[in-house]
């Protein structure tokens, strides 16, 4: 079984920065790509940030620019820099393990309000 745990959420005035962390641990034997998406009060759950472990990466336009994605394969941890928050970022923004065969797992996620 695999556990994926998101932190680094918080309460942030607009125009400010936020890191999220999300680690994945137990039966880890191949990621393949790590992700993270956010879901907003009455929105649906949308991509916002997508790194293979390969290295490539892939932004949503809403975020492209302000947010920068990256990953420690050693670790197999994923990070989300946030920067230029904005109202509209506030979110529950989860994190997803995608590992060889398709096989995924969501973590349980983390608050992020950007608000002054």
């Amino acid at each position: 079984q695999v556990q994926v745990v998101e932190s680094g959420g918080g309460l942030v005035q607009p125009g400010g920065s936020l890191r999220l962390s999300c680690a994945a641990s137990g039966s880890i034997f191949s990621i393949t790509a790590m992700r993270w998406y956010r879901q907003a009060p009455g929105k649906q759950r949308e991509l916002v940030a997508h790194i293979t472990s390969g290295g490539r990466t892939n932004y949503a336009d809403s975020v492209r620019g302000r947010f920068t994605i990256s990953m420690d394969n050693a670790k197999n941890t994923v990070y989300l820099q946030m920067d230029s928050l904005k109202p509209e970022d506030t979110a529950v923004y989860y994190c997803h393990v995608n590992q060889a065969g398709n096989v995924g797992q969501w973590g349980q996620g983390t608050q992020v309000t950007v608000s002054s």
